[in-house]
């Protein structure tokens, strides 16, 4: 799958892809707790740059203040490590993933003093949900699995072991035949997707779930920051299931599925089956920024 790649860097070292091992002990690997980030870099006319380098970075932070890990590395130490784990596999456009893990050392669900490790390797992927996805937009299926509640999990951390709920949703909607699978709250509300905020767009309003049991994703925030200097309405609200099949738009947004609309949820169309005009406009715009075509938005990206 990753033929050719060269380092991941490993507790501030970059070490061979081969040798980019841990003990089969390792703390994370069995009780899950561990944070990690999701961020991508784009290939623009004047070079590669990472988008919003520095505010993955923070919350990658933010989640390993929230699970009292504390991350052996400064904000900074991480940064350049991305960047210079991106130049040491002559990466033009990658995905990357830094994590944050507990080490080998005592078992139990206790940690005690094990070590706290760091690592971060990148990879090329395209579109996560497809180019035909990203074109004319993806079947959707509301999973039988509730998201995660606030008092159960920290829904504000990017924590590994949480994406079990996420990986039983997916193969869940896979085997039904759908693209993806979008959760309801504990409460019956619409949530997320198993990895990616969602918006809809009714009567020419661009609405998404407010944040309680949400990821703050930064693709999301993006996304309304976007939509209000287009003069785009934007609001966050609860959302039940039945307004998502009314919708005249509806979308996922996230580092992985980027822009990607929703055509179908349900076995209900959404609009008229194809991404609407709000989407659309939004997603071009969000192409074009990853790609470093709108001064305006030039803080977005960090050049490597």
């Amino acid at each position: 799958m990753f033929e050719g790649l060269k380092k991941i860097w490993m507790d501030g070292k970059l070490v061979d892809w081969a040798d980019a091992n841990v003990h089969v002990l390792t703390h994370t690997l069995h009780y899950g707790m561990g944070a990690f980030e999701g961020i991508r870099c784009y290939k623009t006319k004047n070079g590669s740059a990472v988008f919003k380098l520095q505010e993955h970075v923070d919350r990658l932070f933010d989640s390993c203040h929230i699970l009292q890990i504390a991350p052996p590395f400064t904000r900074d130490q991480i940064s350049s490590g991305i960047i210079a784990t991106i130049k040491a596999n002559d990466l033009k456009e990658c995905y990357i993933r830094p994590i944050v893990y507990i080490g080998y050392g005592a078992m139990g669900l206790y940690p005690k003093g094990n070590p706290i490790k760091v690592a971060i390797a990148t990879w090329p992927w395209g579109a996560y949900l497809g180019d035909d996805g990203l074109k004319n937009g993806i079947r959707v299926k509301i999973t039988s699995f509730a998201r995660l509640h606030v008092n159960i999990s920290m829904t504000k951390s990017k924590t590994c072991g949480d994406y079990v709920n996420s990986t039983m949703a997916k193969r869940e909607a896979i085997a039904c035949g759908y693209d993806e699978a979008l959760f309801l709250d504990t409460d019956g509300m619409v949530s997320e997707g198993t990895g990616q905020n969602i918006f809809i767009v009714r009567n020419g309003e661009l609405i998404t779930p407010s944040l309680p049991s949400v990821l703050e994703g930064i693709t999301r925030q993006s996304i309304m920051d976007m939509a209000r200097k287009l003069k785009i309405p934007v609001t966050e609200r609860g959302i039940t299931r039945d307004e998502i099949y009314i919708a005249e738009e509806a979308f996922f947004t996230g580092t992985a599925a980027e822009v990607t609309p929703i055509r179908e949820v349900d076995n209900r169309m959404i609009g008229s089956g194809k991404p609407g005009p709000i989407t659309k406009k939004l997603q071009k715009l969000f192409f074009k920024i990853v790609k470093g075509e709108e001064k305006a938005y030039k803080s977005w990206l960090t050049y490597i």
